[in-house]
């Protein structure tokens, strides 16, 4: 039987957008709708999809998630569909052409409009209120919007606009309230989260956040993602160095290391000052892990620059690394100005390459680990094994810690002292020593 109350969100793309989610799930609930997230719960007679539109891949599986939908309408089994998100902020005339079915299209800020539509009111005093729907002893803290970076193959600032910092009194308010709702770990997501608070303070304050929200009661954890590296803040390595609650894990993506391909990509760094920035992040920062992210096949990448890039990965020995195809964006600096004459077989080979040489490396950093001792995180119980973390994994794109289930007394969002007893190329294996 239907809902006629019920609405299924459902969440495609990057973290920031689970944010996004939350929030419209907050005020939905504010409004006395039931609301359910990323289900297959066939009663619910509306569905939103928060769609992504960063790269193709990206854009195909919003599109056929959309299509699928709209079957789903035309079958009877949904009455209501409606589009928001990155995809439907770039795209949104075209999507309406190309796919009827849809009730309505909405911008990736337009929560207010949504409501609306829905049938209900924006509620200003749920401002900043989430319903988190990742596990709940993790959040993910979006601390600003948009971009101010001009990098060649991006569109992120086209969809989303300039960089917009949140203030940090909404932030330590909203970390607040995320703890007493049993949140233990602040994930820091943003498109550029060293940029923070350049708008408002007219100086960058991530370091400031980041000590302000260590303040916050039963936060005992703070990650942060999407470092830029160009004029890395001094103060931020020392707060991450000497606040004991913030991991001693960096997500910094340099991208490449080609000095060719690095002005190509208007990343407004070079070379040199990229070695440079990492050998003193390892020497101020004693134990850290760094992940990043690099960018194969970009226009200009020739197999020279290729070469270095190789010889980039296997000189640092990241701890944590992905890699991505160059994909070219309408209305990019790089598609308006570069021919994309590298084949997709070629950036997927690439890519390959890249994890390829990872994945030895991966396995020599966990095997250096063995008979170490560590602090993890537990996020969940499977069958087999408890599973958890480390200050150095963040969740769902690193590695985790296995627990071998002879301990009983482990819940999620619980901390436990472990010792390593086994390793594998992206997974540690451990036994409790005692619960922290």
């Amino acid at each position: 039987m239907k809902n006629k109350n019920k609405i299924n969100i459902v969440t495609l793309g990057c973290s920031k957008n689970i944010v996004d989610s939350e929030y419209l799930i907050a005020q939905l609930a504010g409004n006395n709708f039931e609301v359910v997230h990323d289900s297959n719960d066939e009663s619910a007679k509306t569905v939103i999809i928060n769609t992504c539109g960063f790269i193709k891949d990206a854009k195909e599986e919003s599109i056929n998630t959309i299509l699928n939908f709209a079957k789903a309408k035309e079958a009877g089994i949904i009455e209501r569909l409606f589009v928001f998100g990155c995809l439907a902020e770039r795209y949104k005339s075209d999507l309406r052409s190309e796919i009827p079915e849809v009730d309505d299209f909405f911008g990736a800020k337009n929560l207010k409009d949504i409501i609306k539509t829905i049938g209900g009111d924006f509620k200003d005093e749920l401002l900043g209120d989430r319903v988190v729907t990742t596990p709940s002893h993790y959040a993910y803290m979006k601390i600003s919007e948009g971009c101010d970076r001009n990098c060649s193959y991006c569109a992120i600032p086209l969809i989303r606009g300039g960089h917009v910092s949140e203030p940090i009194e909404n932030l330590t308010l909203q970390a607040a309230k995320l703890a007493a709702g049993g949140v233990r770990e602040l994930l820091i997501i943003a498109q550029d989260s060293t940029y923070y608070g350049l708008d408002l303070y007219k100086k960058r304050k991530i370091a400031e956040l980041l000590r302000r929200l260590s303040e916050v009661q039963g936060i005992e954890w703070i990650r942060l993602h999407y470092a830029y590296p160009l004029a890395f803040p001094d103060e931020l390595i020392s707060e991450i160095r000497d606040n004991p609650k913030i991991c001693k894990y960096l997500d910094i993506p340099f991208q490449h290391i080609s000095d060719k391909v690095l002005g190509k990509m208007r990343r407004g760094i070079t070379k040199t000052e990229t070695y440079k920035l990492i050998e003193r992040i390892r020497n101020e920062i004693p134990g850290i892990a760094l992940r990043t992210t690099l960018l194969v096949g970009h226009p200009g990448e020739t197999e020279k620059a290729f070469d270095e890039l190789k010889q980039f990965v296997e000189d640092v020995r990241f701890e944590r690394l992905g890699v991505f195809p160059y994909s070219e964006e309408e209305d990019t600096y790089a598609a308006a100005n570069f021919r994309d004459s590298i084949s997709n077989s070629m950036k997927m080979e690439r890519a390959n390459e890249i994890m390829s040489l990872q994945n030895k490396i991966s396995g020599e950093l966990n095997l250096a680990k063995k008979n170490r001792r560590m602090k993890v995180i537990i996020d969940r119980v499977e069958p087999d094994f408890i599973v958890s973390r480390s200050e150095h994994d963040s969740p769902e794109i690193d590695q985790e810690v296995l627990i071998y289930k002879n301990e009983t007394n482990l819940r999620p969002g619980s901390f436990a002292e472990v010792k390593i007893v086994d390793t594998d190329d992206y997974d540690l294996y451990a036994q409790v020593l005692k619960l922290r």
